[in-house]
């Protein structure tokens, strides 16, 4: 039997070891024919803790490893650029 594959973004790296991976794909209705995203949430185990939040990686089916984790890290295909933050001083100019 073949194993899955999936490529999707980290929502979640706080836990040792393990990562929350959502997966967004296309589906069409089976009656109706129209297109509607579909968004599947996954636990990965990690164990070089090397993926981080916002991370674009692949996932590949294993073993159970735990009652929740059914896949483990592949690779990292993208690493994150971070987050944008404000400078206080910048927020309160604007307001004033």
């Amino acid at each position: 039997m073949a194993k899955r594959t999936f490529t999707g973004v980290v929502t979640s790296a706080k836990r040792d070891k393990t990562i929350t991976v959502t997966v967004t794909s296309r589906e069409t209705h089976p009656i109706y024919g129209k297109q509607y995203t579909v968004t599947r949430k996954y636990t990965a185990h990690d164990p070089n803790n090397q993926a981080g939040e916002g991370d674009k990686v692949t996932i590949v089916e294993t073993r159970p490893i735990s009652k929740t984790k059914h896949f483990e890290l592949q690779g990292v295909v993208e690493k994150s650029r971070g987050t944008i933050a404000i400078k206080e001083d910048a927020v309160e100019g604007v307001e004033a």
